[in-house]
Order: C-alpha cells, then sequence, then structure tokens
C-alpha cells in the first residue's frame, strides 16, 4: 500500500523536529509509521527515511553554516586539527555502528527474514529500551557542570568519545544521535556550545554516508528491471517529505540550543523516558 501524502507531510514533520532534537527521530517515525499502518522496514519507508534524512542534513546546514566558519575556519590550523577530530570520530562511528550491526545479524538474525539489522527497526520493545537508555544518559549529563564557555574548542578525547557514542545510534532505533554525542561532549567538560556544534557536524557528515547504504541496499531488494521505475516512482513523494522535515528541523534546532543555553538539557532526558514508557505501552497492546 502506498504512503499517502498527507502521511509523509506528518512523518516529514516528526522526522525534522524529533531528528534535531535529543529524543530519537528513529522511535518517533517508527512508531507514528505503526500508528498510521506503515511497515517501517518497507522499502518505501525506508527510502522515505533516507529523504527526510536529507532534509534534516539540510536544515543542519544552513542554521549552523555561520558558526562553522567561524569556528573551524578561523585559521588553518584550527581548520586542520577540526578536519582531523572530525574524520577519526567518523571512522570510530564506522567501526563501532557497522560492527555492531554486523555482529547483531550474524549472532541473531542468520535464520531470520532478510537476515539484515533492519528486521529490528519496527520492534517496539528494542526502541524502547535505546529510548530509556539515551534519557538515562541525558539526564546523566545534565548533572554535571555545564560550561558557559563561548569556546568552540573541543577536545581530542570529546571528539572521539563522540564519534564512539555516534556508532551506537546506527543499529539502535531509539539512542538519540544528537543526545548521546551532545551528552558525552558535556560529560567530558566541553562546553555546551562546542558539543552541539561538533554533534551536527559529525552528523552532516555521516548521513550522505548513510543515505548512500540505504540506497544500495533497496536496490539490492528490488529487481533489476523494477529498479529504476520502483525509485522514481518514491522520489516525489520523498521530496515533499524532504521539504517538511527541512522546516520542522529549522525549528527543532532553535529550540534545542535555546535549552542547552538555559541549563534545560534534562527536560530531553524526562522527555526520551516518558515517551519510553508509552511506546512500551503501545507495544504490549500488539501495536
Amino acid at each position: 500500500m502506498p504512503i499517502g501524502l498527507l502521511q509523509i507531510i506528518i512523518l516529514g514533520l516528526v522526522q525534522g523536529a524529533a531528528e534535531l532534537l535529543p529524543v530519537s527521530s528513529s522511535a518517533h517515525v517508527i512508531v507514528a509509521e505503526k500508528l498510521m499502518g506503515i511497515d517501517p522496514s518497507s522499502p518505501e519507508a525506508t527510502f522515505l527515511l533516507v529523504m527526510l534524512h536529507t532534509g534534516t542534513m539540510f536544515a543542519v546546514l544552513v542554521y549552523f553554516w555561520k558558526s562553522w566558519m567561524k569556528a573551524y575556519f578561523s585559521s588553518q590550523g584550527v581548520f586542520i586539527k577540526t578536519a582531523i577530530h572530525a574524520g577519526v570520530a567518523t571512522a570510530l562511528t564506522g567501526i563501532v555502528g557497522l560492527g555492531l550491526m554486523k555482529g547483531i545479524e550474524k549472532l541473531f538474525l542468520q535464520n531470520t527474514g532478510t537476515g539484515q539489522i533492519e528486521e529490528l527497526f519496527g520492534q517496539l520493545p528494542l526502541v524502547a529500551t535505546a529510548l530509556a537508555a539515551a534519557g538515562v544518559f541525558i539526564l546523566m549529563a545534565s548533572r554535571f557542570r555545564m560550561s558557559q564557555s563561548q569556546s568552540t574548542n573541543l577536545s581530542a578525547t570529546s571528539a572521539l568519545a563522540m564519534g564512539i557514542v555516534q556508532g551506537l545510534s546506527l543499529p539502535f532505533r531509539g539512542f538519540s544521535r544528537s543526545g548521546g554525542t551532545i551528552s558525552t561532549g558535556l560529560i567530558l567538560g566541553s562546553s555546551k556550545e562546542a558539543s552541539e556544534a561538533f554533534s551536527f557536524l559529525l552528523a552532516v557528515i555521516l548521513t550522505p554516508a548513510v543515505v548512500l547504504r540505504e540506497l544500495l541496499r533497496l536496490m539490492k531488494l528490488k529487481s533489476a528491471e523494477s529498479e529504476l521505475h520502483h525509485l522514481t516512482h518514491m522520489i516525489t513523494p520523498g521530496v515533499i517529505g524532504m521539504l517538511a522535515s527541512f522546516v520542522a528541523g529549522l525549528f527543532a534546532l532553535k529550540l534545542l540550543s535555546r535549552f542547552l543555553v538555559q541549563g534545560r538539557w534534562s527536560y530531553f532526558g524526562f522527555y526520551c523516558l516518558a515517551a519510553s514508557a508509552l511506546i512500551f505501552i503501545l507495544a504490549g497492546t500488539g501495536l
């Protein structure tokens, strides 16, 4: 059953808001899809999610571009240092994330369905557990003294640790990428501004690779004859969803920055725990 225009717009708004807030877009999108009768593991839903991620990536670029130019391009030395930190952190994300995904597929999914990690994305109890873990982590970070410094410098330790934590968000849908990475920076003593800026720099670097991986996976699922036609059929609804996620993403980033500056990081942790409890309840109803 094709995904309707209203459903696409709703998913775009949900993805855009939740992706850039530390509340796990995957958890919210998966629940929204199930409530609307959409299979989260279907090729159509997967392709749409890819387009929604692209929309939020552009929102991040628009929102952070000026601050990144000021912070990371102020001198050749700063640029090189940031590039090294971001490159190594992204490599660690790939090692941790892809390693976990392959390990889970080999140990638990060899004899089920396609044997791919995507089979787990629609499992609400797993999503709720990951969301709860993110909530606890955010609350832990909120207990550390948040630096009021406006410095955008980030230590190598913080950068690499953020890359490792980001890797956990790849196989575990529900574990907020932004919540985990920003919390890691705060726990390790980085300023709120530095943690936020670097977290979303990593997101922009990671998104194209994720998009490419999902497109290649979709092509493998489709026969050579129907592959091009099927993807073309999904492009228009995908672009609509991308625009919706872009607009929602800009508003979400403004809210996130405001909450960080005002020292309300713990609010997102409490929200994740409440949302996790609700998802467990929905799972119990057989959704």
